[in-house]
C-alpha cells in the first residue's frame, strides 16, 4: 500500500497525477454527497478518510482515545485506485449486497477484504458507491464496533 504524507485532503489531491486526480475527485464528490451525518473527512492512514470523530466516539479506534473510528477511505495506489468501506464488511449481508449491485450495474467487481479497486472511473458504478456510503449511520458504525470490541475482549466471535 502506498501511503501519502499529505497532511490535508487538498495536499493529497494536488500530489496526484491529473488523470488520477480527476477520478478521485469524482468519487470523493459522490462520497461527500452521500456521507451520513456524524462522519467527517480528513487524512487518515495516508489516505482520504471518512470517520467518526473523537467528539462523537471518544473511545476511538482500538479504544485508544486518539484515533477517529474509520468508516471509509479513498486512495490512489500504485496500480489502481480504491474505495475502502469497512462498514460493508462488518454489516451482515453487506458483501453480498455490493456484489449484487455491481452485477446489476454491469460492472466487474475487483474486491478485497474491505476494498473495491478500480483502474478508471468508468469501472465504478458511482450510484452504487453513493448508496453504499449512505447505508450505515455513524451510530450504527459505533454500535457495531463496540460489539466487535466486546466480543474480542471476551474471546467470543462477533455475530
Amino acid at each position: 500500500m502506498v501511503q501519502s504524507k499529505a497532511q490535508t485532503v487538498s495536499q493529497y489531491l494536488q500530489k496526484l497525477p491529473s488523470d488520477r486526480r480527476k477520478d478521485i475527485e469524482a468519487v470523493r464528490k459522490v462520497i461527500l454527497k452521500n456521507l451520513p451525518k456524524g462522519y467527517e473527512e480528513g487524512m487518515q492512514y495516508g489516505m482520504i478518510g471518512y470517520y467518526v470523530p473523537l467528539k462523537l466516539y471518544p473511545k476511538g479506534y482500538a479504544h485508544d482515545g486518539k484515533t477517529p473510528l474509520p468508516y471509509a477511505s479513498l486512495a490512489s495506489q500504485k496500480n489502481y485506485m480504491v474505495v475502502y468501506h469497512m462498514g460493508l464488511y462488518s454489516r451482515s449481508g453487506g458483501e453480498k449486497w455490493i456484489r449484487d449491485e455491481f452485477k446489476k450495474a454491469g460492472k466487474k467487481l475487483d474486491m478485497g477484504k474491505s476494498c473495491i479497486r478500480f483502474k478508471k472511473l468508468k469501472d465504478l458504478p458511482l450510484d452504487v458507491i453513493g448508496r453504499a456510503i449512505a447505508m450505515i449511520p455513524a451510530k450504527e458504525t459505533m454500535a457495531m464496533y463496540d460489539q466487535y470490541m466486546t466480543a474480542r475482549k471476551t474471546g467470543r466471535k462477533n455475530k
